[in-house]
């Protein structure tokens, strides 16, 4: 390991730590600070493809374009997480796949390449619809949970309806606090 690669590695871990203590509450200035980190690491990664000529060369640079436009998508996925994010990361990674896939199979020829494209399509078609399926099933649960919610709310309330006065009010008001209504 040179050292370039120490400082890089040092540097990661520093501001993977940095981005995990600031929380997503104070983001702004952990989210430019890991972009930019993502930036110089792409930036990095591009220049050690200078090395290399013709094919390989390609598939250099869109490995470090995959790479950065993955970074960027997991932070994102992290600083905001939801249901929605975690599809746009997922269809991020498949879409940075698919493009590398893509540039390397311009090495073949003939049927090869025809073959090679129609497995990176697949693979893209394949982790689309995972990421599809994956965000309907987190809104599904998440529909679960308030349908449940609302029952349990229901029955707290109803329970109230035996009390009276002072008693009914903080009933009342303790099944709003405990659902969330």
């Amino acid at each position: 390991m040179n050292q370039n690669q120490s400082i890089l590695i040092k540097a990661v871990a520093c501001s993977y730590l940095a981005v995990a203590a600031l929380g997503a509450s104070a983001a702004s200035p952990a989210e430019k600070q890991e972009k930019e980190r993502i930036s110089a690491e792409y930036k990095m990664e591009v220049q050690k493809c200078s090395t290399l000529s013709g094919n390989p060369r390609d598939v250099c640079k869109a490995e470090a374009k995959a790479h950065e436009d993955k970074a960027e998508a997991k932070l994102e996925s992290e600083l905001h997480p939801s249901a929605k994010a975690s599809k746009n990361m997922q269809e991020t990674y498949a879409d940075a796949d698919y493009k590398v896939a893509m540039e390397k199979c311009d090495a073949f020829t003939g049927n090869d390449k025809d073959v090679c494209k129609k497995e990176a399509k697949a693979a893209k078609v394949m982790a689309l619809e995972t990421a599809k399926t994956n965000k309907e099933i987190t809104d599904r649960k998440n529909d679960a949970a308030d349908t449940k919610n609302d029952a349990a709310y229901s029955v707290a309330k109803e329970k109230c309806d035996a009390l009276a006065g002072n008693a009914k009010d903080k009933c009342v008001a303790d099944a709003k606090l405990n659902y969330g209504k």
